[in-house]
Parts: C-alpha cells; structure tokens; sequence
C-alpha cells in the first residue's frame, strides 16, 4: 500500500489543506516502503556510475533521476536520454541545448556525464536529487487526485526557482511560454484561450505581460514569483479552473458554449 496524498475536496479548498499539511504528507512519504528502498538505492549507487551507459541500463536509477526533472514519461527512451546526458553541455548543437524543454538541460548539467562522473560521485549528489525526486513524486501523486493541485505546486517551485536567476525579465516570460505545465497555469488565470498558443510569439508576450499587470499590478517577475504574487497566481488559476469545470459539467454548459460563439 503506498502512500495516500490528502487533499480533501480539492480545487482551491485542496490547495489550503495542502498548505497546512505538506510537510507532514512529504515525510510520510519518504516513509513509503517503495519510495525510501528506490531513494536509498540510489544514493549507494549513483556515485558508482561512470557514464551514461551505467544510468540509463538501470531502471531503479533512472526512476530517480528522470522522476527528479519530471521526465519520468521518458523512462523507456534510453538512447534519447543517453544523448542528452553524453552530449557537450558547452555546445549549443547538443541536443539538451537543442530542445525547447529547459528540463534536459537541466538533467544534463545536474548529472554531467559529458565530463566525466564528478557530478554523480561528489559528496550529497545522491541526498539533493533523491530530494528533488521526492517532491517531484509528491506532486505527481496529488496530480492522481486532481491534476489542477499537481499544475498549482508545480508553478509554486517553478516561480520560486526565478526569485535568485539573474535572467532578464523578457527571458523568464519566455521560459513560462515554453513551459506547457507553468503556461497553463497563467493562461487559466489570466482567462486566455488555447488560441493565444498560435499569435506570433512576440504577440504572445505582449499578451500575457499586460496579464499579467491586470493581475499583479506589474509584468516582472519579482513581485510575480515572490509568495504573495505566487499564491495570488495559484488562487486565481484554481477559482477559474473550478469555473470551468463546473460549467463544463452543466446540462447547459453546450447551450452556453454555442451563445458564447454566436455572441
């Protein structure tokens, strides 16, 4: 029996629950019998890995280490990751550089294979991405239960993560473009349509700055990803979700959908 997440009804009264108990839920998860014998296996055993090779031939490794970036979809794609991991960080033709998804870029730089295994061998490696792992493995159970609670945490630790990047503004509205789980997010909140995905990328950026100075009072990311401007975010993403769902479940809800068209 693994470890059951909490999360009471849900939608914005869900995230509240999970406010006040996160950190109780996080530990009884490390707690899980399966999740503490895959984290503890792979911190005695990372550091033994050479390369690529020894990684991506393991599946109980690669649990951890993709489950840390959230590419644990991509665990069957050995020889994809096995590229990602071999290839020049330092060349932009590699392709982790290549790829519009920022998280293999990520991976690549965490574990550093095309250089070796300092990365992997150094002191508490293991410890700092069995750790990411497991708030990765914390957010994919709750998005089991309501998949709107996994895109809200997922956007707290994204947002958090920009508060110290010395990035200009116009490259953290960028990264949040090509974001899908983030952008969703901001979309909800801000009420834009799956349209805006096909305006011209500048347009795209043009929208969703003035969005987001309707919302906060400003476009730049240090007031968006501070905890006010974060929780401001989640709660408007998750009311207007919650909208949505319900009018989406209504006997009228085709009815409204064809008025809305016609006005």
């Amino acid at each position: 029996m693994t470890a059951a997440i909490h999360l009471g009804t849900g939608g914005l009264a869900g995230w509240k629950l999970l406010q006040r108990t996160a950190s109780r839920q996080k530990e009884m998860l490390a707690a899980d019998p399966v999740v503490a014998r895959t984290t503890r296996y792979f911190r005695e055993t990372i550091g033994r890995t050479a390369g690529a090779d020894d990684l991506v031939s393991d599946h109980r490794l690669m649990t951890v280490a993709l489950g840390a970036y959230g590419l644990e979809s991509q665990i069957a794609s050995k020889a994809f990751i096995r590229k990602v991991l071999d290839e020049p960080r330092g060349d932009d033709r590699s392709l982790a550089n290549r790829m519009v998804d920022k998280r293999y870029q990520k991976l690549a730089a965490a574990f550093g294979y095309d250089q070796g295994n300092q990365m992997v061998s150094s002191s508490g490696f293991g410890e700092q991405i069995s750790a990411l792992y497991l708030e990765r493995e914390f957010e994919r159970r709750v998005g089991e239960g309501d998949p709107n609670l996994r895109l809200a945490l997922n956007a707290q630790r994204e947002l958090r993560q920009m508060t110290d990047r010395a990035s200009t503004e116009a490259t953290l509205w960028y990264e949040v473009l090509g974001n899908t789980q983030l952008r969703k997010v901001f979309e909800q909140a801000f009420g834009f349509g799956q349209a805006y995905g096909r305006l011209p990328i500048d347009r795209q950026l043009a929208e969703f700055t003035a969005g987001a100075t309707s919302l906060f009072g400003s476009s730049s990311f240090k007031v968006i990803a501070s905890e006010a401007g974060i929780e401001k975010l989640v709660q408007r993403f998750l009311l207007r979700a919650q909208i949505s769902d319900s009018a989406a479940t209504s006997p009228f809800a085709t009815a409204l959908t064809l008025l809305r068209r016609g006005g």
